[in-house]
């Protein structure tokens, strides 16, 4: 069985699938990209040790944090890419079977092409990887949405404290200062009961 779950707590999907390789690439997206990745890949090359030179299978896993590419038989780690550093994904039109996606380098302004092959389920993979890369960005902005709430919030909450020290401070003061209190450092209104 190619697809399977995992059911550690968080939600995530392995894939078992052939890696073909990763290239470094000049632009982050368009089938152009996934089509010279592709065409540089098949050309060996003596200097590149990213390209694999024998095809190897691996566990594609993908969750909303990111997508992990784990060696299938040790599950070493070899490479991880956040989903927000994700800028592309496609099959690649020239063979079906063949997927791949572009992802900007975590620490470096470059990007990588990474290229798979599926005999079964790279347009599934391809639809994984565009659904957990929306549901990440929804995610994101729910927690930006939330991140501005919490900021207005607390922008609320020095301002109220700041008037409220401010009425201490009259209130502490003579008792002729409070019949003449009518507005607060603002201009805004305020009626006293006395």
């Amino acid at each position: 069985m190619e697809a399977g779950a995992s059911a550690a707590g968080h939600r995530e999907i392995t894939f078992s699938v052939k890696f073909l390789g990763r290239v470094q690439v000049v632009r982050p997206d368009g089938l152009t990209v996934l089509d010279e990745a592709a065409k540089s890949l098949q050309t060996p090359d003596q200097y590149s040790s990213e390209k694999a030179s024998k095809r190897t299978k691996v566990h594609l896993t993908m969750s909303l944090n990111g997508i992990n590419i784990l060696e299938n038989k040790t599950k070493y780690l070899l490479y991880t890419c956040p989903l927000p550093n994700v800028s592309f994904c496609a099959v690649l039109p020239s063979s079906p079977e063949v997927f791949g996606f572009v992802a900007k380098h975590q620490s470096a302004d470059i990007f990588h092409c990474y290229l798979f092959r599926s005999r079964k389920f790279s347009h599934v993979l391809v639809t994984v990887i565009g659904d957990a890369f929306a549901a990440s960005r929804e995610q994101a902005n729910l927690n930006n949405g939330q991140d501005l709430i919490v900021e207005g919030l607390r922008y609320e909450n020095r301002k109220l404290k700041k008037e409220n020290l401010a009425l201490k401070k009259r209130l502490a003061g003579p008792p002729s200062a409070l019949v003449y209190l009518d507005s607060d450092m603002e201009g805004n209104e305020l009626s006293l009961d006395i």
